[in-house]
């Protein structure tokens, strides 16, 4: 796309992100991802109900009357964003493609940690590191962050998501809290980087998925290509047993990726490209509150 159409894109996108961020997405995102843990941010004067482990005895001598330490939430986190710029996300057969869902919900995820104060970053993955934006703060930041994706050009075709899961383990020492953005179709198995990176970061994962991902249609012989292979073949979708077959297919995948997920305590939303994803995201955020 020319540099006009893509600024409008990115436009649209902050418009309507940064207000669901902001009426919407605000409380539930606080609640959801906390912050390392506590720090000390003053003392006052002792009053009753407060912890006597909390008083501060060398303020209480100084004063001969007891104060306590007061502490807060140590919110700042470093928030990071996995995507997934494979080919097979440029597909969109029903609804918008799952490019454009992808960028959305990032643009919404790092617009709501902007407003809790921390930093984003993001990482765009195929079937290997494509991009490496470092954890930063700032409109422009994030913007910058949602004209790459939008109008990336990757250089894989497929997608491995372990390739993306050991980059975090070994390149970042610091513990972030961290978005995987993915249709998830993947053949190789990540399940053991994935048990690592979520011992060492806050992993959640948010598949974007188009319907003809799961079904196909009935609409007689039809020519369907792997984006990311790029290998064609007729199929006859006015067959029962060849749709049958895809639709297998699909919930085998959606249940290996649902139980790797699972055993590593990975929390997931699934979004369809033909629906409102402010659902889903905020069941994540409920789920995740509700776990703490």
């Amino acid at each position: 796309m020319d540099a006009t159409e893509l600024l409008k894109k990115v436009r649209k996108i902050e418009i309507k992100t940064k207000g669901l961020s902001a009426n919407v997405f605000a409380g539930e995102y606080h609640s959801a991802f906390k912050g390392r843990g506590m720090m000390f941010s003053e003392v006052r004067e002792y009053q009753y109900g407060d912890d006597i482990r909390d008083i501060d005895w060398n303020v209480t001598a100084r004063h001969n009357r007891p104060y306590v330490k007061v502490y807060e939430e140590e919110r700042e986190l470093t928030v990071l964003l996995l995507i997934d710029v494979s080919q097979s996300r440029i597909f969109g057969a029903v609804g918008q493609p799952k490019q454009e869902i992808m960028a959305e919900i990032a643009a919404t995820l790092a617009f709501s940690a902007s407003q809790n104060n921390d930093k984003i970053g993001a990482v765009f993955f195929s079937d290997r590191i494509e991009k490496f934006i470092p954890p930063k703060k700032g409109l422009k930041h994030i913007l910058l962050i949602v004209r790459h994706l939008l109008d990336f050009k990757p250089e894989g075709r497929d997608t491995d998501i372990s390739v993306a899961l050991r980059f975090i383990t070994d390149a970042l020492k610091k513990r972030c809290t961290t978005f995987v953005i993915s249709d998830f179709i993947d053949s190789h198995d990540y399940s053991q980087p994935l048990s690592i990176a979520s011992h060492k970061h806050d992993i959640s994962a948010i598949q974007v998925y188009d319907r003809r991902d799961a079904e196909l249609p009935d609409v007689g012989l039809m020519k369907v290509a792997d984006a990311e292979t790029g290998a064609t073949r007729w199929v006859n979708t006015s067959s029962r047993r060849v749709r049958k077959e895809f639709s297998r297919w699909w919930y085998d995948r959606q249940l290996a990726m649902n139980t790797t997920l699972q055993r590593c305590k990975v929390d997931i939303a699934s979004v369809a490209t033909d629906e409102d994803y402010v659902k889903s995201l905020m069941l994540l955020f409920k789920k995740r509150a509700t776990l703490r």
